[in-house]
């Protein structure tokens, strides 16, 4: 048992300073300081941070990349960067190339996750219409493949998709939810926006006129422009989750896309609900790198993009500070319908990060009450 002691609380909501009490994994106790007496290990956590493991909605563990060749893929990613960044639970996905990173890597990879302690998910499908799958199903592969929640990620609005029509993405929606109906988790539809000018036409007319919620389809890299941030904010008010890419690059701003953090303000303005926006780090995907105006190469997203954020906020927009920690735990939670993940609560699982603001850093992390990062210090 673990006894965390003198932090400032959020559940992700503000709750103050709370002794927090660990036991088989979950929280069992969320007290007043000095409250309880029990025979547990103490963790002195004045001044600092308690927020619940971040859920990074979009990573890419086994790689990203591969335009223009094999050379320029993206490595994968190991455990201990994910603990590092605070990320207890990654969800990771195919990009573009679903040839050479296959479902069957993607899957090797994410169950290697889970046996060092991360709770990890993953989504079925790819770029590609019609999705790839493991089974030969997706709604088989959402029902009975324990880590798979959902499919993505889709692409539209962009030259490497497969152009699918509306039609075609409102059938794969359906079956997706049905996958998330009958598993009693997941069934969302993760989709890739370009920088096409279509935007998110496609998702209104795949969900005009059917039975289903604009909430089974998640569009992500909405702070592309602020037309399509404004598209985005619109989503929001039917219904859906958008997403906000923390990874970026001053090449990347430079050619329209938004930071993350006037993106979360924006959308707040537009009169997004805050409780519909995530903010994901697209960690593994490949990042162009220019020099003089021309490509030398790709660097790697990374998920520490989303815990400086949260340091970053803290420091000089703290208005921001909470909304955006929501958009890291609980609201990609819901989005992608995870039960158990996204929230300190007595009774749930025990995911628990400890900022250090002092020290600008990620203290300590422990994934279903099993510390994997402490004091800074790698556990794994």
């Amino acid at each position: 048992m673990y006894l965390i002691s003198g932090a400032e609380c959020f559940d992700p909501n503000s709750r103050g300073q709370l002794d927090v009490l660990v036991a088989g994994g979950e929280v069992v106790a969320m007290v007043q300081p000095g409250s309880l007496t029990v025979d547990a290990e103490r963790i002195d956590a004045t001044g600092k941070l308690l927020v619940p493991g971040i859920v990074d909605a979009l990573t890419h563990p086994c790689g990203g990349g591969g335009e223009g060749g094999f050379a320029n893929r993206t490595a994968e990613m190991d455990v201990e960067t994910f603990v590092r960044a605070g990320v207890t639970a990654p969800v990771g996905a195919l990009g573009t190339d679903s040839i050479g990173r296959s479902l069957d890597v993607l899957y090797g990879n994410v169950m290697g996750m889970r046996g060092q302690g991360l709770n990890a998910y993953m989504l079925s499908g790819a770029y590609r219409v019609p999705a790839p799958s493991l089974t030969g199903d997706i709604a088989r592969d959402i029902y009975l493949v324990a880590p798979v929640v959902g499919v993505g990620e889709v692409a539209i609005a962009d030259h490497r998709g497969t152009q699918p029509t509306a039609q075609e993405l409102r059938r794969l929606a359906a079956e997706t939810q049905l996958g998330g109906i009958l598993a009693g988790e997941g069934g969302t539809v993760l989709i890739h926006v370009g920088a096409g000018d279509s935007r998110l036409a496609l998702l209104r007319e795949a969900i005009e006129g059917s039975d289903l919620s604009p909430s089974v389809l998640y569009p992500t890299h909405v702070n592309r422009s602020t037309a399509l941030l404004d598209e985005a904010a619109d989503w929001a008010l039917q219904g859906g989750f958008v997403d906000i890419t923390v990874s970026t690059t001053p090449e990347l701003i430079a050619a329209g896309d938004i930071t993350a953090d006037q993106a979360l303000r924006r959308l707040l303005e537009a009169g997004a609900p805050a409780e519909r926006i995530t903010l994901s780090s697209d960690a593994g995907g490949s990042l162009p790198v220019y020099v003089d105006g021309e490509l030398e190469g790709l660097t790697a997203a990374s998920p520490d993009s989303l815990p400086k954020l949260l340091m970053s906020l803290l420091a000089d927009h703290p208005d921001l500070f909470q909304l955006a920690l929501a958009g890291m735990t609980r609201n990609p939670a819901s989005a992608l319908k995870l039960n158990t993940a996204g929230e300190i609560s007595v009774g749930g699982r025990a995911d628990l990060l400890i900022l250090d603001p002092a020290a600008d850093k990620v203290d300590s992390l422990m994934s279903s009450g099993k510390w994997l990062l402490r004091g800074g210090n790698y556990l794994g």
